[in-house]
């Protein structure tokens, strides 16, 4: 287990790593970020999208929430953090690719996946519920399957709900049918240690060639 302690002693590593023994990096990002990929994932301490990409600070701008979910664009008076970190990264970093990263053994998905409607949590399942699209489709193609067969594609599925939403945001629908934006949908199996990358072509999570 992290305790303080050892954060701190991290921190003073990754201070002579990018500030003493070779400072350059950030010297290069003192006025702005260079991110050009959004990486949406879920909060999961298992699943932190810089260290399974083995990136350098500068390389991701990274939404993490319960779940990996993108909501769909919504024009009200409320708080959207995530619907905020989009646009900032659309329009102010000008992304090129948006990556919606879900993983197994997800606990945000099987909550959604194991409640009943009925309010459980304060906050929790009112956010799952962007993914209520995925869990339908599951129980609709997946009578036969077994219980972790069916909670492995509703984890899957769920990136492609939130792809789906992602394009209900003007400024990242025009992008795409410009062709100067990307989105990809992927899937860590954390038990197999595999990164699965979604084909349109085929409709399944598969291997990167």
């Amino acid at each position: 287990m992290a305790t303080t302690d050892k954060l701190l002693d991290g921190f003073k590593r990754f201070k002579q790593t990018y500030f003493g023994d070779d400072s350059r990096l950030y010297a290069s990002m003192k006025n702005g970020q260079p991110a050009k990929t959004l990486m949406v994932a879920c909060c999961d301490s298992r699943v932190d999208p810089a260290i399974l990409t083995d990136c350098d600070p500068g390389d991701l701008f990274t939404v993490r929430n319960v779940a990996n979910l993108v909501p769909p664009c919504e024009d009200d008076n409320h708080y959207h953090g995530t619907s905020s970190a989009l646009e900032f990264a659309v329009k102010g970093l000008e992304v090129e690719n948006i990556i919606v990263m879900g993983h197994a053994n997800c606990g945000g998905i099987r909550a959604l996946w194991e409640g009943d409607g009925q309010a459980q949590s304060q906050f929790i399942h009112r956010w799952v519920s962007i993914a209520q699209p995925a869990k339908e489709w599951v129980k609709a193609n997946y009578q036969q399957s077994s219980d972790a067969a069916q909670l492995k594609a509703c984890e899957q599925r769920a990136v492609l709900v939130s792809l789906d939403n992602l394009l209900s945001f003007k400024c990242i629908r025009e992008r795409v049918e410009q062709g100067s934006l990307s989105l990809h949908g992927w899937y860590f199996d954390l038990a197999a240690g595999e990164l699965l990358c979604y084909n349109p072509v085929s409709g399944q999570f598969e291997q990167p060639a």
